[in-house]
């Protein structure tokens, strides 16, 4: 194809959620030249939950965007609600921030995206990524369909950031793997009188119309603004396919909280999603290209938050390029294992055994009557244990995920 236009740079960034934002912003401080490009035209929306748990508020404030926390809504805990039971359940603070947020994704992966730019990355908007040309086995440049035509963007490295389904990942060899649990969701907005409920609330026992135990839950985030995100997940493998409607359940849903969140209206803006998780995706780099995020499959297999692993493989790709490795196809898995392969060992293989209604319907009541458990469970499922942390339960969490991955047939990101 002659009729092309072509940009030069250091590194292409492509995708710019949380993930790559945070990797542009950060590479864009070294004083690398980046270009940072989305297949949307910003501000744009994404299917997600909107929580930022504890963590993911550590990494948005490192990133510099502690002003925009402050004006967003902020929460103390989990509420915890099912089989009869109500807990709840403060964030645990420790080496993490003792509280958590919430954020409409529309607004948010713009103010990341902000960051970046104003570090010195260049934008380009409404460029999906088709294609690669290569040499050697690297990739010498990034193909894009942009304003009708194709754009080549001619790089040293090349960070893949494009989300769940990584269309330019698939084109340099990604495989999800969905013999380990993945997930699928569905979320919208709803206006309520309890937005600015200072908890975030989680339905443990999740039914459907038929009065089914589902494997999965339900969730209300309050926004402070006069709505709330609503949703409905639930967990799947390949032996234990989702066969669910989730608009459907989620319609549903609301109209089981309506009384107790005074809810008011129809659900706006529904989207659903299908998330590999816990790292079940291999061929994650080659020798100048690397995934990261939701494209890496960073997300966690026990309640499908992103967004702190987006923030964090942004800045660990960052600081990894910072000494210019000349290979990243066997470093780059390796650092992702080194930082999430235990916990997403652990918690994968917990996620398949929740899979089965029945095991959740014995073992829900006997959760949610300890308040220890759900304690320990917030911390494990929220992502809250750092590589800081020496307390019992980090040491145990890690020693499970030792047992854990020494079994996998296929260990996270391979």
């Amino acid at each position: 194809m002659t009729d092309i236009r072509t940009l030069e740079t250091d590194v292409v960034v492509v995708g710019a959620g949380p993930a790559g934002s945070s990797a542009a912003a950060w590479l864009a401080r070294q004083g690398r030249s980046v270009i940072l490009a989305d297949a949307e035209t910003f501000p744009r929306d994404k299917a997600c939950g909107d929580g930022l748990t504890p963590r993911a508020i550590a990494e948005l404030t490192r990133l510099g965007l502690g002003d925009f926390l402050a004006g967003r809504a902020r929460n103390q805990g989990l509420r915890a609600a099912g089989f009869g039971q109500v807990l709840h359940l403060p964030w645990p603070g420790g080496s993490l921030p003792n509280y958590g947020g919430a954020a409409p994704r529309l607004v948010l992966d713009a103010a990341i995206r902000e960051v970046a730019l104003a570090a010195g990355a260049t934008a380009v908007e409404a460029a999906r990524a088709v294609d690669v040309e290569r040499e050697d086995g690297r990739v010498t440049a990034v193909i894009f369909e942009h304003e009708g035509a194709r754009l080549r963007v001619r790089a040293n490295t090349v960070i893949v950031a494009d989300g769940a389904r990584s269309q330019l990942g698939r084109v340099l060899g990604r495989e999800w793997h969905r013999d380990t649990a993945y997930g699928v969701a569905a979320r919208g907005y709803i206006d309520s009188e309890r937005s600015a409920d200072p908890w975030i609330s989680s339905h443990l026992e999740l039914r459907g119309r038929d009065n089914e135990i589902l494997s999965g839950y339900g969730w209300i985030f309050p926004l402070a603004d006069g709505t709330v995100n609503i949703g409905v997940g639930t967990l799947a493998t390949s032996k234990r396919p989702a066969d669910i409607n989730l608009r459907q359940l989620m319609d549903f849903y609301a109209d089981n909280q309506r009384d107790e969140w005074k809810l008011s209206g129809a659900v706006q803006k529904p989207w659903s999603a299908l998330l590999p998780m816990g790292g079940a995706v291999s061929n994650v780099a080659g020798p100048n290209w690397l995934l990261i995020g939701d494209a890496a499959g960073c997300v966690n297999p026990l309640n499908g938050e992103g967004i702190d692993y987006g923030l964090e493989t942004g800045r660990l790709a960052a600081e990894y390029l910072a000494d210019r490795p000349s290979d990243f196809t066997n470093a780059w898995p390796d650092i992702l294992r080194e930082h999430y392969g235990l916990a997403f060992s652990a918690a994968r293989r917990i996620a398949g055994i929740l899979t089965s209604p029945e095991l959740l319907r014995l073992a829900g009541p006997v959760g949610m009557r300890s308040r220890w458990l759900m304690t320990i469970a917030l911390r494990v499922m929220g992502n809250l244990v750092t590589e800081e942390d020496t307390d019992a339960l980090a040491r145990v969490w890690r020693t499970v995920g030792r047992a854990s991955i020494a079994l996998d047939h296929r260990k996270p990101f391979s």
